[in-house]
């Protein structure tokens, strides 16, 4: 139950600024309300909207039950995990955060969001080469180095198959 609460305030606190609140406020501001009627655009959104929250949400799951831990630096997962998405990729947690951003760029038909993503995505690329993937390769070692070499950063590759 506690990893549970830990995942939920993290998810709560990180993406959930990052991936819901900034590009909702970026479109709407901090008075008008997200009513009326939808256009194509916004049921469009739906499907990379709900398409990046199950993969957060898968991704939580697996850091909680196989790494015993959360996405959180201060509490990370205690074993590698490599099941789940992260048979095909390495980092599904960071793409599933920003289809949602995608999701939302759609919705609001925003330039500006899309722009933000963008940036995030580079933050986010320089944050996994420069500071994630040195701290794996010493907490892991051997068995993490397996694992890079066997799947793709940030596309979908063949299915991971654990040798330890």
């Amino acid at each position: 139950m506690w990893l549970f609460l830990k995942n939920l305030v993290f998810t709560v606190i990180v993406p959930g600024t990052v991936a819901v609140y900034i590009p909702i406020r970026m479109a709407v501001g901090w008075s008008a309300p997200l009513t009326g009627s939808w256009r194509w655009n916004q049921f469009l959104a739906v499907v990379p909207l709900l398409l990046g929250a199950a993969i957060y949400l898968r991704c939580v799951w697996d850091f909680g039950t196989t790494g015993r831990g959360t996405p959180a630096p201060i509490d990370a997962p205690r074993q590698l995990v490599v099941v789940g998405l992260y048979r095909y990729v390495r980092n599904p947690m960071y793409l599933g955060v920003l289809c949602v951003i995608t999701g939302w760029a759609i919705f609001f038909r925003s330039w500006g969001i899309l722009l933000y993503g963008s940036g995030l995505a580079l933050a986010v690329h320089l944050f996994v080469v420069c500071v994630e993937e040195p701290h794996l390769r010493r907490r892991f070692g051997e068995s993490y180095e397996r694992y890079c070499r066997a799947v793709p950063r940030w596309t979908p590759g063949r299915v991971y198959k654990r040798a330890d």
